[in-house]
């Protein structure tokens, strides 16, 4: 038999009473009371709810307090006042305190020296990677591989928790469609369903089977929701999209995510519809909570709870953090108002003690779910650092990771791969000597001393001759007076690369560019080489979409490699000369101009679609509507060819699957692999349907001559929407579908729908 769970609680109380527990301020004790506890007991809510009756108000509000560390020479480290404030017990986690060295400390403080000793948990944002830095995420999405997500995501974690870490801010499921916005470099792109397939990827790599493992962190789903869409692509700018726009393109990759079991979600800066993020309780609490029945720990953005003032909807910090926490925010992170106005609120009957005891619970939760109560010590291992950080194993995998990555946008006249007559080249821009910029934003630990810049990845093979020219004194300068230099580099040369784009602080947060051309004399040095005569390939290291008309009318070869990561400079010479076959396809469309964003493929039709030729069509002036480069778009140093596709059934049931094949064969001479891509098309519903929506992938390697069948599955979720009362339903009639190399390029087949109209309800995720 067992007790019910308040007689539990109640002879826990009387037992912890005998215990004598030391005032707020006591001497460090030989054990922490709550791992004693956690010992005692092995039913998480019992524990949780025995920890928060002993706690005080100002032990609960510390829970719920994030704070930044400090860096120096050695590394991060928390201030002498903030340590107090562990002994106090006003502090639940920290950010960006990490190595074994450095947690181990705080730790100690925590669990030793304050009253309760309730254990600390350290968060990093480790976006693509700790100190092996993995390439971007946008550009791993281009991988179109959920299973290079996870395993870079679970290598990262490996060398994280070794350093003491236990909660990620990622991954970043923010679809966005506005490459003016340098965060997209964080993200998956423009397609909710690309979103969506990595997102759990990189959810299931950094949790693992089990988030209790002490080699994995609780993932964070962010920002919820619509951060992708800021107006003018200014980041923190004001986001306003309609209800339809939000479930159906920005929320499926924070459901999948969650679906995944990602523990935690961070609201965006962002508003919607006039409410800002950090106080939408309608969809924290309404959304996540009670709809998706989700109850992780929800963690503010840096100083947003303080921001609301800045919104316009708290004229002080205790309205801010009161209006924060009751729409669901667990923590506060940097601002500090949790932990110095919430108990005035509830001290005045303003907030509830429900409120804060609930929150405080999501965060017991947590650290009971990756085990601190257990063993606060479990993580940080530094004999673990020295065998995991840059380890062989990871730096080979932030290699192929960065092969998978890089897109062929261009490659007139095979000048890819080179061949084995280039015995000297000539490499030029600035960027080819730059290892920093090749890590990207966002890249941890990670440090340019450990990475291998494309120069030197160039300079270590063998059989060529490589001279070295900047052309440019950086990327964003005018000054041309030494671009004669690159030609004088270029005429003596069997070929030239230009290594161009954006240094790395260009791309990510606060990163916002009005034009999205190549800054500075990229466009007239590729001009200068390229009329030299001398075969001449251009290799991009970006974090956006770039608006490279000009670049493509130049350079016969365009190699979109983003920033690769620490072994960017062996990847890149890898593909240049066809070690590896670049495989790569865009998760962005990349525009002809700046002036034609927003451009994304799974657009509506409008009334006048475009026609070429026609006036008074939805068309420009001054440029084609279509992209450069559309969504799905890359070459390969082979060729493929295509079967048209072919349904199982002409005409199939709402109680019904529909199979898809088609055949793909390589019609080259050189092994490569192709990502087949599946789209579907509902040309007539109740409501304006996309021209094309992305409802499978296949990567498939393909000896020259091999066939191989690509099989998909197209179910009732694929075919649904949000109908004319936001109900998700899916309607009977013919569904296309296209299946092809990129959105542009797709041969279609068609299938009938019977029946009547049948709602598809969303499936709920397991709450944590």
């Amino acid at each position: 038999m067992s007790f019910p769970r308040t007689l539990t609680v109640v002879l826990l109380l009387a037992l912890l009473s005998s215990w004598n527990l030391p005032a707020a301020h006591a001497q460090p004790a030989q054990s922490s009371r709550a791992v004693s506890l956690a010992q005692t007991l092995d039913n998480r809510e019992v524990f949780v709810d025995s920890l928060t009756s002993m706690m005080t108000l100002q032990e609960k509000l510390g829970q719920l307090a994030q704070y930044p560390s400090q860096w120096s020479d050695t590394g991060p480290s928390v201030p002498a006042g903030r340590q107090e404030d562990v002994r106090d017990g006003k502090v639940g986690s920290f950010l960006s305190l990490y190595t074994a060295e450095a947690t181990r400390e705080m730790q100690e403080i925590a669990v030793e020296e304050s009253r309760l000793g309730i254990p600390l948990l350290f968060a990093y944002d480790v976006i693509h990677g700790y100190r092996t830095i993995f390439p971007i995420p946008l550009g791993e999405a281009s991988s179109f591989n959920p299973d290079l997500a996870r395993r870079t995501a679970r290598a990262a974690t490996r060398e994280a928790t070794a350093g003491g870490v236990h909660w990620t801010f990622a991954p970043m499921v923010d679809l966005s469609r506005e490459p003016r916005w340098g965060r997209v470099m964080e993200g998956a792109g423009e397609d909710p369903y690309l979103n969506s397939v990595l997102a759990r990827a990189r959810v299931h790599g950094f949790q693992g089977p089990s988030v209790a493992a002490d080699t994995t962190v609780m993932a964070t789903a962010k920002h919820f929701v619509g951060y992708g869409a800021p107006q003018a692509g200014r980041d923190y700018h004001t986001v306003d999209v309609s209800d339809r726009t939000l479930h159906e393109i920005f929320l499926p990759p924070f459901h999948a995510a969650l679906d995944a079991g990602a523990r935690s979600v961070m609201p965006g800066f962002n508003e919607i519809a006039g409410v800002p993020m950090h106080a939408h309780d309608g969809l924290i609490d309404g959304l996540l909570r009670d709809d998706w029945n989700w109850n992780g720990v929800v963690v503010s953005d840096y100083t947003a709870v303080w921001e609301l003032k800045e919104h316009g909807i708290a004229d002080t910090d205790l309205s801010a953090g009161v209006q924060a926490i009751e729409a669901g925010v667990d923590v506060d992170m940097v601002s500090g108002i949790y932990g110095d106005t919430l108990d005035t609120a509830v001290r005045s009957g303003r907030l509830r003690t429900e409120e804060v005891n609930e929150a405080v619970q999501r965060v017991l939760r947590a650290k009971w779910d990756v085990g601190l109560f257990k063993n606060p010590y479990r993580y940080g291992n530094e004999e673990r650092e020295d065998d995991v950080i840059l380890s062989d194993e990871h730096r080979e995998l932030a290699r192929t990771a960065a092969h998978q990555s890089m897109v062929l946008l261009k490659n007139e006249n095979n000048t890819l791969p080179l061949d084995d007559d280039v015995e000297s080249l000539a490499v030029i821009g600035p960027l080819a000597d730059d290892a920093r910029s090749i890590l990207g934003e966002w890249a941890a630990s990670g440090r340019a001393e450990d990475a291998i810049s494309v120069l030197q990845g160039l300079r270590n093979r063998s059989g060529v001759d490589v001279t070295y020219v900047p052309g440019l004194p950086d990327v964003k300068s005018t000054d041309t007076a030494n671009v004669s230099d690159a030609v004088a580099a270029a005429q003596q040369a069997d070929a030239a690369l230009l290594v161009i784009g954006e240094e790395f602080n260009m791309s990510g947060e606060a990163a916002s560019r009005t034009s999205i051309e190549l800054p500075g004399a990229q466009q007239e040095l590729a001009e200068a080489v390229v009329g030299t005569g001398t075969p001449t390939a251009s290799v991009l290291l970006n974090g956006r979409p770039l608006a490279l008309t000009g670049l493509d009318q130049t350079v016969p070869a365009i190699l979109e490699a983003w920033y690769p990561g620490t072994e960017a400079g062996p990847a890149v010479a890898d593909v240049l000369f066809g070690d590896v076959n670049p495989s790569g396809k865009l998760p962005m469309t990349f525009p002809r101009v700046t002036g034609q964003i927003p451009i994304f493929y799974n657009h509506k039709n409008t009334g006048r679609p475009p026609v070429e030729g026609q006036d008074y069509k939805s068309t420009y002036l001054d440029t084609p509507w279509t992209p450069l480069y559309p969504f799905g778009h890359g070459l390969s140093y082979t060729s493929f060819s295509y079967s048209a596709p072919r349904t199982s059934a002409d005409s199939i049931t709402v109680n019904d699957s529909v199979h898809v094949q088609v055949d793909v064969t390589n019609t080259g001479d050189r092994t490569g692999t192709e990502v087949v891509q599946l789209y579907v098309h509902d040309p007539v519903a109740s409501i304006t349907r996309p021209v094309q929506e992305l409802r499978g992938t296949k990567r498939s390697e393909l000896a020259p001559g091999e066939t191989r069948t690509a099989r998909f599955t197209l179910t009732m979720d694929d075919l649904a929407f949000h109908g004319p009362q936001m109900e998700r339903i899916v309607e009977p009639g013919r569904f296309q579908v296209q299946v092809g190399t990129s959105s542009a390029n797709v041969q279609t087949t068609t299938f009938r729908l019977t029946g009547s109209q049948t709602a598809v309800p969303l499936d709920v995720p397991v709450a944590p």
